[in-house]
Protein backbone atom coordinates (compact mmCIF):
# COMPACT_ATOMS: atom_id res chain seq x y z
CA UNK A 1 0.00 0.00 0.00
CA UNK A 2 2.41 2.52 1.03
CA UNK A 3 4.82 1.55 -1.93
CA UNK A 4 1.40 2.27 -4.43
CA UNK A 5 1.48 5.69 -2.39
CA UNK A 6 4.77 6.52 -3.32
CA UNK A 7 4.92 5.43 -6.68
CA UNK A 8 7.10 7.80 -8.52
CA UNK A 9 5.41 7.76 -11.78
CA UNK A 10 1.59 8.24 -10.22
CA UNK A 11 3.11 11.30 -7.89
CA UNK A 12 4.75 12.71 -10.70
CA UNK A 13 1.63 12.98 -13.02
CA UNK A 14 -0.22 14.24 -9.65
CA UNK A 15 2.35 17.01 -9.46
CA UNK A 16 2.24 17.67 -12.54
CA UNK A 17 -1.29 17.85 -12.81
CA UNK A 18 -2.29 19.93 -10.08
CA UNK A 19 0.64 22.26 -10.77
CA UNK A 20 -0.15 22.64 -14.82
CA UNK A 21 -4.27 23.50 -13.57
CA UNK A 22 -2.99 26.20 -10.94
CA UNK A 23 -0.94 27.90 -13.73
CA UNK A 24 -3.91 27.61 -16.11
CA UNK A 25 -6.02 29.52 -13.63
CA UNK A 26 -4.04 32.71 -14.93
CA UNK A 27 -3.84 31.95 -18.38
CA UNK A 28 -7.34 32.57 -19.92
CA UNK A 29 -7.56 36.15 -17.82
CA UNK A 30 -4.34 36.96 -19.24
CA UNK A 31 -5.14 36.54 -22.63
CA UNK A 32 -8.77 37.91 -22.08
CA UNK A 33 -7.78 40.92 -20.18
CA UNK A 34 -4.95 41.91 -22.68
CA UNK A 35 -7.57 42.05 -25.72
CA UNK A 36 -10.32 43.59 -23.27
CA UNK A 37 -8.05 46.09 -21.99
CA UNK A 38 -6.76 47.14 -25.45
CA UNK A 39 -10.51 47.32 -27.04
CA UNK A 40 -11.51 50.04 -24.22
CA UNK A 41 -8.24 51.82 -24.67
CA UNK A 42 -8.84 52.15 -28.42
CA UNK A 43 -12.83 53.32 -27.80
CA UNK A 44 -11.12 56.16 -25.33
CA UNK A 45 -8.53 56.89 -27.59
CA UNK A 46 -11.19 57.26 -30.82
CA UNK A 47 -14.03 58.97 -28.46
CA UNK A 48 -11.87 60.70 -25.06
CA UNK A 49 -14.82 59.61 -23.37
CA UNK A 50 -13.92 59.37 -19.42
CA UNK A 51 -15.37 55.90 -18.45
CA UNK A 52 -12.96 53.72 -21.16
CA UNK A 53 -9.77 55.60 -19.68
CA UNK A 54 -11.69 54.64 -16.08
CA UNK A 55 -12.37 51.09 -17.75
CA UNK A 56 -8.82 50.70 -19.25
CA UNK A 57 -7.16 51.66 -15.98
CA UNK A 58 -9.38 49.04 -13.95
CA UNK A 59 -9.02 46.02 -15.90
CA UNK A 60 -5.63 47.09 -16.36
CA UNK A 61 -4.58 46.63 -12.91
CA UNK A 62 -6.42 43.13 -12.87
CA UNK A 63 -4.59 41.89 -16.09
CA UNK A 64 -1.56 43.16 -14.71
CA UNK A 65 -2.09 41.33 -11.26
CA UNK A 66 -3.04 38.30 -13.03
CA UNK A 67 0.07 38.54 -15.53
CA UNK A 68 2.84 38.42 -12.47
CA UNK A 69 1.28 35.30 -11.19
CA UNK A 70 0.97 33.60 -14.70
CA UNK A 71 4.58 34.13 -14.90
CA UNK A 72 5.47 32.63 -11.68
CA UNK A 73 3.24 29.72 -11.76
CA UNK A 74 4.61 29.08 -15.72
CA UNK A 75 8.49 29.03 -14.62
CA UNK A 76 8.01 26.48 -12.09
CA UNK A 77 5.57 24.49 -14.42
CA UNK A 78 8.38 23.57 -16.76
CA UNK A 79 11.08 22.93 -14.43
CA UNK A 80 9.10 19.89 -14.05
CA UNK A 81 10.26 18.50 -17.24
CA UNK A 82 13.87 18.06 -16.37
CA UNK A 83 13.05 17.37 -12.50
CA UNK A 84 10.12 14.38 -13.17
CA UNK A 85 10.09 14.08 -16.59
CA UNK A 86 13.88 13.27 -17.94
CA UNK A 87 13.38 10.17 -20.04
CA UNK A 88 10.35 12.71 -21.75
CA UNK A 89 12.88 15.24 -21.69
CA UNK A 90 15.74 13.43 -23.84
CA UNK A 91 13.27 12.04 -25.88
CA UNK A 92 11.45 14.50 -27.45
CA UNK A 93 12.94 17.50 -26.08
CA UNK A 94 14.63 18.36 -29.78
CA UNK A 95 11.09 18.67 -31.05
CA UNK A 96 8.83 19.46 -28.07
CA UNK A 97 11.33 22.12 -26.97
CA UNK A 98 11.14 24.20 -30.40
CA UNK A 99 7.97 25.80 -29.68
CA UNK A 100 8.55 26.42 -26.57
CA UNK A 101 11.87 28.50 -27.18
CA UNK A 102 9.65 30.28 -29.92
CA UNK A 103 7.02 31.06 -26.77
CA UNK A 104 9.90 32.20 -24.69
CA UNK A 105 12.65 34.09 -26.45
CA UNK A 106 9.55 35.50 -29.29
CA UNK A 107 6.44 35.52 -27.57
CA UNK A 108 6.82 35.91 -23.66
CA UNK A 109 9.30 38.51 -24.80
CA UNK A 110 7.39 40.84 -27.23
CA UNK A 111 4.58 39.89 -24.55
CA UNK A 112 6.75 41.45 -21.50
CA UNK A 113 8.70 44.17 -23.17
CA UNK A 114 5.44 45.78 -24.15
CA UNK A 115 3.26 45.31 -21.19
CA UNK A 116 6.55 47.80 -19.77
CA UNK A 117 6.56 49.93 -22.07
CA UNK A 118 2.19 50.29 -21.76
CA UNK A 119 3.20 50.43 -17.79
CA UNK A 120 4.98 53.68 -17.77
CA UNK A 121 3.77 55.22 -20.98
CA UNK A 122 1.08 56.73 -19.76
CA UNK A 123 1.59 60.61 -20.28
CA UNK A 124 5.27 59.86 -22.08
CA UNK A 125 4.10 58.44 -25.48
CA UNK A 126 1.76 59.54 -27.55
CA UNK A 127 -1.68 58.49 -27.05
CA UNK A 128 -1.90 56.28 -30.22
CA UNK A 129 1.53 54.61 -29.91
CA UNK A 130 0.74 53.84 -26.42
CA UNK A 131 -2.43 52.12 -27.51
CA UNK A 132 0.18 50.02 -29.97
CA UNK A 133 1.89 49.12 -26.98
CA UNK A 134 -0.86 47.22 -25.71
CA UNK A 135 -2.12 45.69 -28.43
CA UNK A 136 1.39 44.21 -29.34
CA UNK A 137 1.17 42.59 -25.62
CA UNK A 138 -2.40 41.37 -26.76
CA UNK A 139 -0.96 39.81 -29.70
CA UNK A 140 2.41 38.84 -28.00
CA UNK A 141 -0.06 36.70 -25.26
CA UNK A 142 -1.86 34.78 -27.82
CA UNK A 143 1.05 34.19 -29.99
CA UNK A 144 2.88 32.55 -27.03
CA UNK A 145 -0.74 30.38 -26.00
CA UNK A 146 -0.13 29.58 -29.72
CA UNK A 147 3.72 28.10 -29.55
CA UNK A 148 2.47 26.24 -26.28
CA UNK A 149 -0.45 24.50 -28.09
CA UNK A 150 1.49 23.52 -30.67
CA UNK A 151 4.07 21.70 -28.34
CA UNK A 152 0.90 19.92 -26.74
CA UNK A 153 -0.54 19.14 -30.44
CA UNK A 154 2.67 17.11 -31.09
CA UNK A 155 1.65 15.04 -27.87
CA UNK A 156 -1.27 14.48 -29.48
CA UNK A 157 -0.37 13.53 -32.94
CA UNK A 158 3.09 13.74 -33.08
CA UNK A 159 4.29 15.36 -36.57
CA UNK A 160 7.54 16.62 -38.47
CA UNK A 161 10.14 14.30 -36.77
CA UNK A 162 12.15 11.49 -37.27
CA UNK A 163 13.53 8.93 -34.73
CA UNK A 164 17.13 8.54 -34.59
CA UNK A 165 17.56 4.74 -33.82
CA UNK A 166 21.65 5.49 -32.92
CA UNK A 167 20.52 7.63 -29.90
CA UNK A 168 17.17 6.25 -29.26
CA UNK A 169 14.93 9.87 -29.70
CA UNK A 170 12.57 11.90 -31.88
CA UNK A 171 14.35 14.62 -33.75
CA UNK A 172 12.88 17.79 -35.38
CA UNK A 173 12.77 17.77 -38.87
CA UNK A 174 9.95 19.77 -39.98
CA UNK A 175 9.18 22.91 -37.77
CA UNK A 176 6.51 24.04 -40.10
CA UNK A 177 4.77 20.78 -40.09
CA UNK A 178 5.39 21.16 -36.59
CA UNK A 179 3.75 24.35 -36.03
CA UNK A 180 0.46 23.85 -38.41
CA UNK A 181 -0.21 20.35 -36.96
CA UNK A 182 -3.85 19.80 -37.69
CA UNK A 183 -4.16 19.18 -34.23
CA UNK A 184 -2.91 22.58 -33.32
CA UNK A 185 -4.71 24.29 -36.15
CA UNK A 186 -7.84 23.29 -34.67
CA UNK A 187 -7.42 23.50 -30.80
CA UNK A 188 -5.71 27.07 -30.80
CA UNK A 189 -9.24 29.37 -31.82
CA UNK A 190 -11.29 26.75 -29.37
CA UNK A 191 -8.99 27.78 -26.70
CA UNK A 192 -8.63 31.18 -27.30
CA UNK A 193 -12.55 31.37 -27.34
CA UNK A 194 -12.46 29.81 -24.26
CA UNK A 195 -10.57 32.17 -22.74
CA UNK A 196 -12.38 34.99 -23.71
CA UNK A 197 -15.35 33.12 -21.97
CA UNK A 198 -13.42 33.31 -19.12
CA UNK A 199 -12.60 36.93 -19.13
CA UNK A 200 -16.35 37.79 -19.86
CA UNK A 201 -17.53 36.01 -16.83
CA UNK A 202 -14.79 38.16 -14.46
CA UNK A 203 -15.91 41.63 -16.59
CA UNK A 204 -19.47 40.71 -15.52
CA UNK A 205 -18.44 39.62 -12.04
CA UNK A 206 -17.21 42.78 -11.37
CA UNK A 207 -19.72 44.66 -12.81
CA UNK A 208 -22.75 43.07 -11.32
CA UNK A 209 -20.80 43.30 -8.01
CA UNK A 210 -21.06 47.13 -8.41
CA UNK A 211 -24.08 47.17 -9.89
CA UNK A 212 -25.66 45.31 -7.13
CA UNK A 213 -24.32 48.40 -4.81
CA UNK A 214 -25.55 50.81 -7.14
CA UNK A 215 -22.24 52.39 -7.17
CA UNK A 216 -19.83 53.61 -10.58
CA UNK A 217 -23.32 53.39 -12.85
CA UNK A 218 -21.44 55.29 -15.53
CA UNK A 219 -18.76 52.78 -16.10
CA UNK A 220 -20.47 49.56 -14.92
CA UNK A 221 -23.13 49.49 -16.70
CA UNK A 222 -21.06 49.22 -20.47
CA UNK A 223 -18.81 46.89 -19.01
CA UNK A 224 -21.60 44.80 -17.87
CA UNK A 225 -23.07 44.94 -21.33
CA UNK A 226 -19.57 44.20 -22.92
CA UNK A 227 -19.01 41.17 -21.00
CA UNK A 228 -22.26 40.00 -20.99
CA UNK A 229 -22.06 40.22 -25.35
CA UNK A 230 -18.41 38.66 -25.02
CA UNK A 231 -19.68 35.80 -23.73
CA UNK A 232 -22.36 35.21 -25.88
CA UNK A 233 -20.32 35.64 -28.88
CA UNK A 234 -17.31 33.77 -27.54
CA UNK A 235 -19.16 30.81 -26.41
CA UNK A 236 -21.12 30.59 -30.00
CA UNK A 237 -17.27 30.54 -31.49
CA UNK A 238 -16.10 28.31 -28.81
CA UNK A 239 -18.69 25.57 -29.65
CA UNK A 240 -18.32 25.83 -33.39
CA UNK A 241 -14.32 25.78 -32.94
CA UNK A 242 -14.88 22.98 -30.77
CA UNK A 243 -17.06 20.89 -33.51
CA UNK A 244 -13.31 20.96 -35.62
CA UNK A 245 -11.79 20.64 -32.93
CA UNK A 246 -13.57 17.18 -32.26
CA UNK A 247 -12.99 15.79 -36.06
CA UNK A 248 -9.24 16.45 -36.34
CA UNK A 249 -9.21 14.19 -32.84
CA UNK A 250 -11.62 11.93 -34.20
CA UNK A 251 -9.07 11.37 -37.47
CA UNK A 252 -5.73 11.63 -35.10
CA UNK A 253 -6.61 9.76 -31.62
CA UNK A 254 -10.03 7.52 -32.14
CA UNK A 255 -9.58 5.92 -28.67
CA UNK A 256 -10.52 9.62 -27.12
CA UNK A 257 -13.49 10.13 -28.73
CA UNK A 258 -14.89 6.95 -28.03
CA UNK A 259 -13.67 7.36 -24.56
CA UNK A 260 -15.63 10.41 -24.26
CA UNK A 261 -18.73 8.50 -24.72
CA UNK A 262 -17.70 5.16 -22.85
CA UNK A 263 -18.42 3.72 -26.31
CA UNK A 264 -17.16 -0.18 -26.28
CA UNK A 265 -19.14 -1.12 -29.64
CA UNK A 266 -18.62 0.27 -32.98
CA UNK A 267 -21.39 1.62 -33.95
CA UNK A 268 -23.04 3.52 -36.76
CA UNK A 269 -26.02 5.70 -37.20
CA UNK A 270 -29.00 5.75 -34.66
CA UNK A 271 -26.57 3.18 -32.47
CA UNK A 272 -23.95 6.33 -32.71
CA UNK A 273 -25.89 8.21 -30.05
CA UNK A 274 -24.99 10.77 -27.26
CA UNK A 275 -25.53 9.81 -24.17
CA UNK A 276 -26.53 12.73 -21.91
CA UNK A 277 -25.99 10.97 -18.57
CA UNK A 278 -25.53 7.45 -18.18
CA UNK A 279 -25.01 4.88 -15.37
CA UNK A 280 -23.58 1.23 -15.83
CA UNK A 281 -20.91 -0.68 -14.86
CA UNK A 282 -17.27 -0.36 -15.95
CA UNK A 283 -16.97 -2.60 -18.99
CA UNK A 284 -19.22 -1.12 -20.22
CA UNK A 285 -21.49 -4.53 -20.84
CA UNK A 286 -24.50 -3.47 -18.63
CA UNK A 287 -26.10 0.11 -19.19
CA UNK A 288 -28.27 1.02 -16.11
CA UNK A 289 -30.17 3.74 -16.92
CA UNK A 290 -29.13 6.20 -20.22
CA UNK A 291 -30.57 9.78 -21.86
CA UNK A 292 -29.22 9.33 -25.16
CA UNK A 293 -29.91 11.33 -28.48
CA UNK A 294 -29.68 8.99 -31.62
CA UNK A 295 -27.28 9.78 -34.31
CA UNK A 296 -25.55 13.14 -32.58
CA UNK A 297 -22.22 10.80 -31.62
CA UNK A 298 -22.22 9.82 -35.57
CA UNK A 299 -22.86 13.58 -36.43
CA UNK A 300 -20.14 15.23 -33.98
CA UNK A 301 -17.77 12.68 -35.22
CA UNK A 302 -18.15 12.14 -38.91
CA UNK A 303 -20.71 15.44 -39.87
CA UNK A 304 -22.78 12.75 -41.23
CA UNK A 305 -25.58 10.89 -39.43
CA UNK A 306 -24.93 7.44 -40.86
CA UNK A 307 -21.32 7.67 -40.03
CA UNK A 308 -19.45 4.86 -38.33
CA UNK A 309 -17.64 5.88 -34.64
CA UNK A 310 -14.99 3.10 -33.49
CA UNK A 311 -15.48 1.51 -30.27
CA UNK A 312 -12.67 1.02 -27.56
CA UNK A 313 -12.92 -3.03 -27.73
CA UNK A 314 -12.22 -2.88 -31.40
CA UNK A 315 -9.75 -0.04 -30.76
CA UNK A 316 -7.88 -1.99 -28.18
CA UNK A 317 -7.17 -4.95 -30.20
CA UNK A 318 -5.98 -2.58 -33.21
CA UNK A 319 -3.09 -1.20 -30.94
CA UNK A 320 -2.61 -4.12 -29.39
CA UNK A 321 -1.85 -5.57 -32.84
CA UNK A 322 0.17 -2.45 -33.87
CA UNK A 323 1.92 -1.46 -30.27
CA UNK A 324 2.03 -4.93 -28.56
CA UNK A 325 0.29 -6.07 -25.38
CA UNK A 326 -1.20 -3.64 -23.29
CA UNK A 327 -4.06 -1.77 -22.17
CA UNK A 328 -4.61 1.43 -24.67
CA UNK A 329 -7.71 2.14 -22.60
CA UNK A 330 -7.97 5.85 -20.89
CA UNK A 331 -9.81 5.71 -17.45
CA UNK A 332 -12.98 6.10 -18.68
CA UNK A 333 -15.30 7.28 -15.87
CA UNK A 334 -12.73 10.56 -16.16
CA UNK A 335 -13.17 11.07 -19.49
CA UNK A 336 -17.07 10.37 -19.74
CA UNK A 337 -17.82 13.09 -17.20
CA UNK A 338 -15.02 15.68 -18.22
CA UNK A 339 -16.53 16.02 -21.49
CA UNK A 340 -19.65 16.50 -20.36
CA UNK A 341 -18.79 18.91 -17.49
CA UNK A 342 -16.97 20.65 -20.08
CA UNK A 343 -20.02 20.79 -22.41
CA UNK A 344 -22.87 21.80 -19.54
CA UNK A 345 -20.33 24.30 -17.95
CA UNK A 346 -19.90 26.17 -20.66
CA UNK A 347 -22.90 26.17 -21.95
CA UNK A 348 -24.70 27.43 -18.46
CA UNK A 349 -22.14 30.66 -18.41
CA UNK A 350 -23.51 31.05 -22.18
CA UNK A 351 -27.04 30.69 -20.63
CA UNK A 352 -26.88 33.15 -17.77
CA UNK A 353 -25.07 35.21 -19.98
CA UNK A 354 -28.53 35.32 -22.52
CA UNK A 355 -30.74 36.16 -19.05
CA UNK A 356 -28.66 39.11 -18.56
CA UNK A 357 -28.74 40.62 -21.73
CA UNK A 358 -32.73 39.97 -21.86
CA UNK A 359 -32.66 41.52 -18.01
CA UNK A 360 -30.35 44.55 -19.20
CA UNK A 361 -32.29 45.37 -22.56
CA UNK A 362 -32.81 49.05 -22.93
CA UNK A 363 -31.35 50.02 -19.58
CA UNK A 364 -33.52 48.02 -17.42
CA UNK A 365 -32.19 47.19 -14.48
CA UNK A 366 -33.19 43.36 -12.77
CA UNK A 367 -35.45 43.82 -9.96
CA UNK A 368 -34.26 40.83 -8.16
CA UNK A 369 -31.27 41.40 -5.96
CA UNK A 370 -30.61 37.41 -6.28
CA UNK A 371 -29.49 37.88 -10.07
CA UNK A 372 -26.55 39.94 -9.31
CA UNK A 373 -25.33 37.51 -6.76
CA UNK A 374 -25.53 34.97 -9.79
CA UNK A 375 -24.01 36.70 -11.66
CA UNK A 376 -21.02 37.33 -9.47
CA UNK A 377 -20.88 33.76 -8.24
CA UNK A 378 -21.05 32.57 -11.74
CA UNK A 379 -17.13 33.87 -12.60
CA UNK A 380 -15.58 30.49 -11.82
CA UNK A 381 -17.97 28.58 -14.04
CA UNK A 382 -16.20 28.87 -18.12
CA UNK A 383 -12.86 28.74 -16.41
CA UNK A 384 -14.06 25.14 -14.55
CA UNK A 385 -15.26 24.41 -18.48
CA UNK A 386 -11.36 24.98 -19.23
CA UNK A 387 -9.94 23.41 -16.46
CA UNK A 388 -12.55 20.11 -17.52
CA UNK A 389 -11.39 20.33 -21.31
CA UNK A 390 -7.80 20.17 -20.52
CA UNK A 391 -8.29 17.04 -18.23
CA UNK A 392 -10.44 15.51 -20.94
CA UNK A 393 -7.73 16.50 -23.64
CA UNK A 394 -4.40 14.99 -21.20
CA UNK A 395 -6.42 11.89 -20.08
CA UNK A 396 -8.11 11.05 -22.83
CA UNK A 397 -4.73 10.71 -24.32
CA UNK A 398 -3.27 8.12 -22.07
CA UNK A 399 -1.39 5.68 -21.02
CA UNK A 400 0.34 7.74 -23.86
CA UNK A 401 2.64 10.86 -23.47
CA UNK A 402 3.41 11.31 -26.72
CA UNK A 403 0.60 9.22 -28.86
CA UNK A 404 2.04 6.10 -30.13
CA UNK A 405 5.62 6.65 -29.78
CA UNK A 406 6.31 7.29 -26.02
CA UNK A 407 4.23 5.81 -23.20
CA UNK A 408 3.99 8.26 -19.59
CA UNK A 409 5.13 5.18 -17.85
CA UNK A 410 8.59 4.96 -19.91
CA UNK A 411 8.45 9.47 -19.57
CA UNK A 412 9.54 9.67 -15.82
CA UNK A 413 12.86 10.34 -14.52
CA UNK A 414 14.55 7.16 -13.54
CA UNK A 415 16.75 8.46 -10.43
CA UNK A 416 13.89 10.15 -8.63
CA UNK A 417 12.42 8.37 -5.73
CA UNK A 418 8.36 8.40 -4.74
CA UNK A 419 9.51 10.43 -1.63
CA UNK A 420 11.38 12.82 -3.56
CA UNK A 421 8.23 13.74 -5.55
CA UNK A 422 5.97 13.86 -2.12
CA UNK A 423 7.91 16.15 -1.07
CA UNK A 424 8.06 18.60 -4.12
CA UNK A 425 4.55 18.45 -4.08
CA UNK A 426 3.72 18.82 -0.86
CA UNK A 427 5.88 22.10 -0.85
CA UNK A 428 4.55 23.00 -4.24
CA UNK A 429 1.11 22.50 -2.66
CA UNK A 430 1.44 25.17 0.45
CA UNK A 431 3.52 27.55 -1.68
CA UNK A 432 0.50 27.33 -4.66
CA UNK A 433 -1.63 28.23 -1.87
CA UNK A 434 -0.26 30.74 -0.61
CA UNK A 435 -0.34 32.15 -3.94
CA UNK A 436 -3.46 31.77 -4.50
CA UNK A 437 -4.82 33.67 -1.58
CA UNK A 438 -2.75 36.44 -2.13
CA UNK A 439 -3.85 36.86 -5.93
CA UNK A 440 -7.57 36.42 -4.96
CA UNK A 441 -6.98 38.99 -2.49
CA UNK A 442 -5.30 41.05 -4.59
CA UNK A 443 -7.88 41.35 -7.33
CA UNK A 444 -10.71 40.93 -5.02
CA UNK A 445 -9.54 44.54 -3.64
CA UNK A 446 -8.79 45.75 -6.92
CA UNK A 447 -12.50 45.58 -8.36
CA UNK A 448 -14.02 46.19 -4.59
CA UNK A 449 -12.56 49.20 -5.12
CA UNK A 450 -13.39 50.24 -8.69
CA UNK A 451 -12.66 52.64 -11.46
CA UNK A 452 -11.16 55.39 -10.47
CA UNK A 453 -12.72 58.86 -10.25
CA UNK A 454 -13.13 60.26 -13.56
CA UNK A 455 -10.32 62.53 -14.53
CA UNK A 456 -10.71 66.18 -15.72
CA UNK A 457 -10.67 67.82 -19.17
CA UNK A 458 -7.92 70.32 -20.20
CA UNK A 459 -9.29 73.84 -20.78
CA UNK A 460 -7.24 74.18 -23.53
CA UNK A 461 -6.82 71.48 -25.50
CA UNK A 462 -10.16 69.74 -24.43
CA UNK A 463 -8.27 66.69 -23.84
CA UNK A 464 -9.12 64.41 -20.83
CA UNK A 465 -6.17 64.86 -18.40
CA UNK A 466 -4.74 61.70 -16.39
CA UNK A 467 -1.84 61.21 -14.05
CA UNK A 468 1.14 59.05 -14.83
CA UNK A 469 0.42 56.38 -12.23
CA UNK A 470 2.63 53.06 -12.53
CA UNK A 471 0.37 50.33 -11.31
Amino acid sequence: MVNDLLDPLLLSRWQFGLTTIYHFLFVPLTIGLAVTVAIFQTAWVRTDKAKYLQLTRFFGKIFLINFAMGVVTGIVQEFQFGMNWSDYSRFVGDVFGAPLALEGLLAFFLEATFIGLWIFGWNRLPKKLHLLTIWVAAIGSVLSAYFIIAANAFMQNPVGYQINEVKGRAELTDIWALLTNKVALAAFPHTIFACFMVTAGLIIAAAAWHLYRNQHLETMRPALKFGLWMMVIAGILTVLSGDQLGLAMVETQPMKMAAAEALYTTSTGADASFSIFTLGTPDGVHELFSIRVPYLLSFLSTHTFDGTVEGINDLQAQYTQLYGPGDYTPTIWVTYWAFRWMIGLGMLHVLIAVVGLWMTRKGRQPRWRWMWRVAVWAFPISLAAMIMGWVFTEMGRQPWIVFGLLKTSDAVSPGVTGLDVLISLIVFTVLYGSLAVVEFKLIKKAIQKGPDEPPEQDPETGELKHEATVY
